[in-house]
C-alpha cells in the first residue's frame, strides 16, 4: 500500500508521539505544520515546540504560520498538496485550510466524544471519576469536536493513575490509532459514524483550566476531592488557601496526593487535624483527606512530613 501524501499539524509533546509513528511505519509526511517559536522559561529565550524538534530531526519541512489565513501559507500548503492531513493537539483551523485535500482532515481527540469535548479532556474524565476514556479520530468540521467519528479505542482508568500517566498512555495508544485511521483512510476501510446528539445536559465538556476551575471545594466528597486532585497532577495542580484569620495570616498551597478516610463529623469543612509531626488531615463533606504531597507557593514539591517538620502550625489554622 502505497501511502498518501500528509501534512501532519500539531504542537505539544502529545502530537510528538503520532509524528513519531506515522514515520516508523513509513508514511508518506510531505511537511509539519507546528506553533511559532517563542520566548519561555526565566531566560526568555526562544524555544521550538517539541513536534518542530522532532519533525527537524527526521529532516522534514516544517511550516509555522502566525496567521493561517495568510496566502503565502495558503500557497505553500497548496504548492505542497497534500492527499490527507493530520491534526493532533493544534489550535482551529479554518475551513480553507482543513478543506484543502482530497482525503480530509482528520484529528486525533483524547475522549471518548462526543463526551469531553474541549480543551482538557484527559483531566476532566479524571476529576469526574470516570472509570473508562478513551481516544477518537475523526474528520473536521466547522463546530469544534463535532465531525464524523473514524475510529475510537476505548482505555479504562486506573484507580491509582494521575493526568500525567493517563496523558502518557493515550498519548501512545492515540498515536497507534492515528496510524490505523490513516490506513482505513488510504485503504477505503471504514464507516463513518455521526456522533451520538445526547440532551445538552447530557454531555460532559472539558473546558480550559483556570485558577477559577482548579480551585478544591472541601464541600465535596472525600472521593470527589482525591479525583479532583489527581485529575490535576502534576500540571495545573489543585490549589487551596491554608488560613490563620485571626493572625490574617495565608498561604497558597497545590496539593498533589491524598488519601481519603469515609467518616460522619460535625466539624466545620476546611477545619485542620493533625499531629504536626507525620499526619495532616483536613474535614471535608462525609469525611477527611490525609495530605501526603502537596507544594507551598515559591517552594519545591514535599510530603507532608517535611512540610510539618519546616512549619509549626500554631492557633487555629484551616483550608479555604
Amino acid at each position: 500500500m502505497t501511502s498518501p501524501g500528509i501534512v501532519f499539524y500539531g504542537t505539544p509533546e502529545f502530537a510528538v508521539a503520532s509524528l513519531e509513528r506515522l514515520l516508523q511505519h513509513k508514511m508518506n509526511v510531505l511537511a509539519v505544520v507546528t506553533s511559532p517559536d517563542k520566548p519561555a522559561g526565566r531566560g526568555q529565550k526562544i524555544q521550538s515546540s517539541p513536534v518542530k524538534t522532532a519533525a527537524s530531526q527526521h529532516n522534514l519541512k516544517v511550516l509555522q504560520p502566525v496567521n493561517m489565513k495568510d496566502e503565502s501559507f495558503l500557497s505553500e500548503l497548496k504548492l505542497i498538496n497534500p492527499d490527507l492531513q493530520v491534526v493532533v493537539a493544534f489550535r482551529m483551523m479554518p475551513e480553507s485550510v482543513w478543506k484543502l485535500p482530497k482525503l480530509g482532515t482528520f484529528n486525533l481527540h483524547a475522549s471518548l466524544l462526543p463526551h469531553y469535548r474541549g480543551a482538557a479532556p484527559i483531566n476532566w474524565a479524571l476529576i469526574n471519576g470516570e472509570k473508562e476514556t478513551g481516544v477518537t479520530t475523526f474528520f473536521l468540521r466547522h463546530a469544534i469536536d463535532t465531525g464524523s467519528i473514524i475510529l475510537q479505542e476505548k482505555v479504562a482508568i486506573h484507580d491509582n493513575e494521575n493526568a500525567g500517566s493517563l496523558y502518557e498512555r493515550l498519548k501512545n495508544i492515540g498515536a497507534e490509532l492515528v496510524v490505523k485511521t490513516v490506513t482505513a483512510i488510504s485503504k477505503k476501510e471504514y464507516i463513518l459514524k455521526e456522533q451520538d446528539r445526547p440532551a445538552h445536559g447530557d454531555l460532559k465538556p472539558a473546558p480550559k483550566l483556570t485558577r477559577a476551575n482548579t480551585k478544591i471545594d472541601f464541600a465535596k466528597s472525600p472521593e470527589e476531592i482525591r479525583n479532583f486532585i489527581r485529575g490535576l497532577t502534576p500540571e495545573p495542580g489543585a490549589h487551596t488557601e491554608l488560613n490563620l484569620p485571626e493572625n490574617f495570616l495565608s498561604l497558597m498551597l497545590k496539593i498533589y496526593e491524598v488519601e481519603t478516610e469515609m467518616k460522619a463529623h460535625s466539624e466545620p469543612l476546611g477545619t485542620i487535624l493533625t499531629d504536626h509531626k507525620n499526619f495532616l488531615k483536613v474535614y471535608v463533606k462525609d469525611g477527611l483527606i490525609s495530605l501526603k504531597e502537596i507544594q507551598v507557593s515559591g517552594k519545591n514539591k514535599m510530603d507532608i512530613k517535611a512540610f510539618l517538620n519546616g512549619f509549626k502550625m500554631q492557633g487555629n489554622w484551616r483550608m479555604v
